[in-house]
């Protein structure tokens, strides 16, 4: 499966990492290596809890193009 990650550092210099697919689902790290990391840890239990719960497992996430 694969699922869009967005990165952005916060004011303390770490980058924080979110799938927006799975509603919640967010982790962090120092170094883009490091958010990668615990982002895919952060999806994998997001998605068994949505299972385990008989949810699904994302939403719907569309593109969508806005003037600049």
């Amino acid at each position: 499966m694969k699922l869009l990650v967005t990165l952005e550092p916060d004011e303390t210099g770490m980058l924080v990492a979110e799938c927006p697919a799975i509603p919640g689902c967010v982790s962090q790290g120092r170094t883009e290596a490091e958010a990668m990391a615990n982002i895919r840890e952060a999806i994998d239990g997001a998605l068994a809890a949505r299972a385990a719960h008989g949810m699904p497992l994302t939403i719907e996430v569309r593109e969508i193009e806005v003037p600049a």
